[in-house]
């Protein structure tokens, strides 16, 4: 039997077809070599890999494979969506998006030099993280502050400069786990510091906190638990009592809060998330969180407290590998001024803006995205309906928020290929399956972005029709 792949031809030979030097022109020379080289990898590995006898492609066919590959690869895997998931912080989409003047002051900064470490007044070298330290004091209550490229790292950093070598104090009910196997155990193995567990997962008192102490005790840290709850018979100690603990033996006492907050979310019947002002007021002499969840900011860690646990962290030598660029600083920077003003805040922070919104507000958005899909629209089978948002980035995980959405049927359609069609449109709309269903909560959708979800679902309406009129007319 003669070998199939007698008859393939090489990359050179393909680049000589009128058809592969169009695709040169459209794309690049170097990208056009790839793309060939790639195929005919492949067509080779299915010709080896199959029993059977396997057809080579033709010239015409390799070309079209050759152009397809381009195409997919020339594709921005990074674009804007529409997020109907109802999860206000969604990690996988962005957590919190920007206000509009946050937006701005990035565009601004981004398009030519900047006063990034370089003082106005006097023309003398300064510290970048300045252009944001006078807010974040001013809204926290804090001595100092800095920033770093998320909390992740504020945490890695904080342990390092404090504790390596050392002891660190955790009760065993805070060891936990965060997105991407962030172990805080593993974080203290790899920072130099020791774990010291005390209590139980469920019970920590200030006398099992005060029983570790020794004389290499390099700090006192709380965690937040951020997506889980431990409910029940349970105990925990106050950071008050932490704070008056690690004032007496002299030894800094770290809130880790997580997604963090600087305003109060029980505005919004949001219950125990911790609040960074209150925790600073109440003792702790290092406070952790993040700027990109409840700040509604870029993303970011950011560190406040006292001043000279502050400068211990910002003079470490890890300080430099963590910090954010100057695109982040005037998104975080233009974000905490608009802080400046609570009300202000409520209308411009996007993620405050979506809590704002009215169940109400939500229903007449609903009715009227309804009423203005063509009665083709799955007809029948689409309506607006009550349904539950959550914050998402690891807040408050058992708290639902009231919202309304549209839900289509998955009679007419599946609602997974509902899902995918949406979701590779343009633009792309992620909502989520659920109950043999798909749906799209509003109140993470910008008011205008509706006019985009009545274009989508009519032509998903219309692309569902004509296949069902293929698949009869195969049928008969």
């Amino acid at each position: 039997m003669q070998n199939p792949l007698r008859h393939l031809p090489s990359v050179n030979e393909l680049l000589t077809a009128p058809s592969v030097k169009v695709l040169v022109d459209r794309a690049s020379h170097n990208t056009v070599v790839t793309a060939a080289r790639r195929v005919l990898d492949d067509v080779r590995q299915q010709v080896k890999t199959t029993a059977h006898e396997t057809q080579v492609p033709t010239a015409s066919e390799l070309v079209d494979r050759i152009s397809d590959w381009i195409h997919q690869h020339d594709r921005a895997t990074l674009v804007p969506v529409i997020n109907g998931t109802g999860v206000l912080l969604h990690t996988g989409l962005g957590r919190a998006p920007l206000s509009n003047v946050a937006v701005q002051a990035v565009d601004q900064i981004a398009r030519g030099y900047c006063s990034l470490e370089v003082d106005i007044a006097s023309g003398k070298r300064s510290q970048r993280n300045q252009s944001v330290e006078s807010d974040l004091t001013e809204l926290t209550g804090a001595e100092a502050s800095g920033v770093v490229n998320n909390n992740s790292a504020a945490t890695l950093l904080t342990l390092s400069a404090l504790a390596q070598g050392k002891e660190v104090i955790v009760s065993r009910g805070q060891l936990v786990e965060i997105g991407g196997n962030f172990r805080l155990p593993d974080v203290m193995t790899a920072c130099g510091a020791t774990l010291r567990e005390v209590g139980t997962t469920n019970k920590t008192r200030l006398s099992d906190y005060e029983s570790a102490i020794n004389e290499n005790t390099g700090a006192i840290m709380l965690v937040h638990p951020s997506n889980y709850r431990v409910v029940g018979f349970t105990e925990s100690v106050t950071i008050e009592a932490l704070a008056a603990l690690g004032q007496k033996h002299q030894i800094p006492v770290v809130d880790d809060i997580g997604s963090g907050a600087i305003v109060n979310f029980e505005r919004y019947k949001l219950f125990d998330e911790p609040h960074a002002p209150t925790s600073i007021k109440k003792g702790a002499d290092l406070v952790l969180f993040s700027g990109d969840k409840l700040v509604g900011g870029p993303q970011a860690g950011i560190i406040c407290g006292k001043k000279k646990w502050v400068e211990k962290l910002t003079q470490h030598p890890m300080m430099r590998a963590m910090r954010v660029d100057k695109m982040t600083l005037a998104a975080l920077a233009a974000t905490l001024k608009i802080y400046r003003d609570e009300k202000r805040a409520q209308m411009e922070i996007p993620l405050l803006a979506m809590l704002e919104t009215s169940v109400e507000n939500l229903k007449l958005r609903a009715d009227r995205i309804k009423t203005q899909l063509k009665p083709a629209a799955f007809d029948g089978f689409i309506e607006a309906v009550p349904t539950s948002s959550t914050l998402g980035g690891g807040t408050l995980p058992t708290q639902q928020i009231d919202s309304w959405g549209i839900r289509i049927d998955g009679q007419v359609a599946s609602a997974d290929r509902v899902a995918e069609q949406l979701r590779n449109g343009q633009p792309s709309i992620f909502g989520r399956v659920s109950e043999g269903a798909y749906w799209i909560d509003l109140r993470t959708v910008s008011p205008d972005e509706d006019s985009h979800l009545v274009t989508a679902i009519e032509g998903l309406a219309k692309s569902t029709a004509t296949d069902g009129e293929s698949e009869a007319s195969a049928e008969s």
